[in-house]
C-alpha cells in the first residue's frame, strides 16, 4: 500500500525540465579534511593537493590549497543529486568538462544549471536530458563548467519486472 505522504527530495522527471530551465543548487564549502579524504581515498597524492611546504615554495597560488578538479565535479554532482536526480536518473551517459579557474579550500561552491536538451527516447518512459552545468565559488567566479547527457525517467516509467498498467 503506497502511503499518502509525498516523498521530498526526489529529482524531476525529464518531461519536466525543458529546454531553458535553470535553477541553481544550495552551497557547499570545501574543507581541508574533504580535500584530505578524497586524496586519499583516490590515490591523488599529488604535491599540491597533499604537501603544504610545497605550495608555500612552489605553487603559483602562494600557499593556498588547491582542491582537485575530480572533488570539485564530484561536489557539484552531489549537489545535483540532492535536488533533481535522486530516483530519476537511469544512466549517466557522457559529458565534456573544462576547468574554468582555481578552487581552494575554504572555497563555497554552488551549481548554476541550465537545461539544454530535454527529450523522450525511443524507449517509453525514458528521456534525454542534456545541461550546462556551472560550478561558481562565493565571488561569484565561474570555476568549472560541464554539460552532463543523463538517461532520465519519465512519468510514465515502469520498472523492468513491472507490468504496464498494474494499479498499486
Amino acid at each position: 500500500m503506497t502511503d499518502a505522504i509525498p516523498t521530498v527530495g526526489l529529482g524531476l522527471r525529464w518531461e519536466d525540465t525543458p529546454e531553458g530551465f535553470r535553477f541553481r543548487t544550495i552551497g557547499r564549502s570545501i574543507t581541508d579534511a574533504d580535500i584530505t579524504s578524497f586524496v586519499g581515498v583516490t590515490g591523488m597524492l599529488e604535491v599540491l593537493f597533499t604537501n603544504l611546504e610545497y605550495l608555500r615554495s612552489e605553487s603559483l597560488f602562494a600557499g593556498r590549497r588547491l582542491v582537485p578538479g575530480a572533488l570539485i565535479y564530484s561536489l557539484a554532482e552531489g549537489l545535483l543529486m540532492q535536488t533533481v536526480v535522486q530516483g530519476t536518473g537511469l544512466a549517466f551517459l557522457s559529458m565534456e568538462l573544462k576547468m574554468e579557474g582555481p578552487t581552494f579550500s575554504g572555497d563555497t561552491i554552488h551549481v548554476d544549471c541550465e537545461v539544454l536538451e530535454a527529450r523522450a527516447t525511443q524507449k517509453p518512459g525514458r528521456g534525454i536530458v542534456k545541461t550546462l552545468n556551472k560550478v561558481i565559488n562565493q565571488k561569484g567566479e565561474v570555476v568549472m563548467t560541464y554539460t552532463p547527457i543523463r538517461l532520465v525517467k519519465g512519468r510514465d516509467y515502469v520498472a523492468p519486472g513491472e507490468a504496464r498498467g498494474a494499479q498499486i
